[in-house]
């Protein structure tokens, strides 16, 4: 039991100086993102689809369209599908926030950053993604992206989140996802009936860019 608690008085003392890595994480989070002057859509997507994927070309074809729109892409910074749509929006001229995650294989930034910022928290970097966007966008991916979409569908759902656009580009791969959330969750009464509403199929950057200056004008 000594051993126990000599353990557990440990992680205690390593609590309290973890929330000061915290704290400095919001800081330096909420000091960069609060200055960036141009509306902010925050993107996921795969780190495994890489140059010559279609997803691949989606997201740089994405990335550009935003930039070239006045809008500013936030990713999480890594390299696949996030490397693809900081590529399109840097090259563009436009702001290109990565979000960077250190992981225990590291993760390496994608050069495509015009704001780059680290976090060994995810918590952290969720409510970074979240505090300064206008519209969120999945593209294919896998376990990171679910988490992420199904961590802003929440959000919305119970109104913890400024109402904004959430979209699921390339419907093809999303439908399957749709069609459950209708026809499981929906139908046997797990969310309510307008929720599926919350997260629209594209497959085109023009449709995202349409729907935020509709959003935008109320």
């Amino acid at each position: 039991m000594d051993g126990e608690n000599r353990v557990i008085d440990r992680l205690h003392h390593t609590d309290s100086w973890r929330l000061f890595r915290i704290l400095a994480e919001f800081v330096d989070g909420f000091e960069v993102l609060s200055n960036i002057e141009v509306p902010l859509v925050s993107v996921f997507g795969s780190a495994r689809f890489g140059p010559g994927h279609p997803a691949y070309a989606l997201g740089e074809r994405l990335g550009r369209a935003l930039a070239t729109a006045g809008y500013g892409v936030v990713t999480g910074g890594g390299p696949g599908v996030m490397e693809a749509v900081n590529k399109g929006a840097a090259e563009a001229g436009g702001v290109s926030v990565g979000l960077n995650i250190v992981l225990p294989h590291e993760q390496k930034p994608n050069p495509y950053q015009t704001h780059s910022l680290q976090f060994r928290y995810f918590f952290v970097r969720k409510v970074m993604f979240v505090r300064y966007a206008v519209g969120f966008v999945v593209l294919p991916g896998g376990f990171g992206t679910l988490d992420e979409l199904s961590e802003v569908l929440v959000l919305l759902q119970t109104g913890k989140v400024h109402p904004f656009p959430l979209f699921a580009m390339d419907s093809d791969y999303w439908r399957g996802l749709l069609d459950w959330i209708n026809g499981s969750l929906a139908a046997q009464g797990a969310i309510s009936a307008g929720d599926p509403e919350l997260l629209r199929l594209v497959d085109e950057p023009e449709e995202v860019i349409a729907a935020l200056a509709a959003e935008a004008r109320g």
